[in-house]
């Protein structure tokens, strides 16, 4: 799954070592923003200190985010987990070009659209019903 947005948060980085293989681990959770017409805010993970600094996410930077979804269990409730596997920054060409759409995918056109269109027909005799 993909999501375009913009950083609005940045958690502090999570570290420790795994007791099963002994290996260090990090983690940390962003917050990203949507530009749709309610916006929505998704927080999402970077698992791993090479992706964390291939990834160098900043608040305020514009991203595409590819990303799995999974649950877990943990006494008797449940907790879901997103974790991204590829954050991109948006460039500022793809950026102006998704502000001239309208929320609901429709482009924006450049000239005003004349309103001259008659009705296909006004009769009752023309309902479906």
């Amino acid at each position: 799954m993909e999501i375009q947005g913009k950083i609005i948060s940045a958690l502090p980085e999570r570290s420790g070592t795994s007791q099963r293989t002994g290996n260090a681990w990090k983690v940390q959770e962003f917050v990203v923003e949507t530009h749709d017409q309610y916006p929505k805010k998704m927080a999402f993970e970077v698992f791993g200190e090479d992706r964390l600094q291939r990834f160098n996410i900043q608040v305020g930077q514009e991203v595409n985010i590819a990303f799995d979804i999974d649950a877990h269990e943990y006494n008797g409730r449940w907790f879901n987990s997103i974790r991204a596997y590829d954050v991109r920054l948006v460039d500022g060409q793809a950026q102006a070009a998704a502000q001239t759409v309208a929320p609901e995918g429709i482009p924006v056109p450049d000239a005003p659209i004349a309103n001259n269109v008659e009705p296909a027909g006004d009769s009752a005799e023309d309902l479906p019903f």
